[in-house]
């Protein structure tokens, strides 16, 4: 392998790191709810798709989903069991949870969890995209309680 070749294979691997750390900031204040804090790792652009394909486009219009995510599920949590990255895209996989919140008091069966997987590309350091893959059927049975 040439010099030429091994700094590129470096440059990939300081890249994956990165972009490994930049994920794990960003579920980080996820867990947190830290609304600010999440569109402070986005970048401008920021693309979020959910697990039914649904797109969301920009960190203002993200700052309004995640304030009424967290006012839905109060409790909401991911945990992040594996993740992988190749240059800048992050495959991560493991749990999500919630207890839905919305109506006040919580009531015994408001609580879910599921598997989940998420993919993220990040770009200079900030989550340009995030898409989640998650059945949320729990979720949605959570909800028709309440409907």
């Amino acid at each position: 392998m040439s010099s030429t070749e091994r700094q590129g294979t470096v440059s990939e691997s300081d890249e994956a790191a990165a972009a490994m750390t930049a994920v794990s900031a960003f579920v980080a204040s996820i867990n947190a709810h830290d609304v600010g804090g999440l569109v402070d790792q986005m970048t401008a652009d920021h693309l979020f798709v959910d697990s039914l394909g649904a797109i969301v486009q920009g960190r203002e219009t993200m700052r309004a989903a995640w304030n009424g995510y967290f006012r839905m599920f109060p409790d909401f949590h991911i945990e992040v069991e594996q993740q992988v990255a190749r240059g800048g895209l992050v495959l991560a996989c493991g749990q999500t949870r919630g207890t839905y919140g919305a109506a006040g008091p919580t009531q015994p069966g408001d609580s879910w969890s599921a598997p989940a997987a998420w993919r993220a590309v990040i770009r200079d350091r900030r989550v340009a995209e995030w898409q989640v893959y998650c059945d949320n059927e729990p979720a949605r049975r959570v909800l028709a309680l309440h409907s």
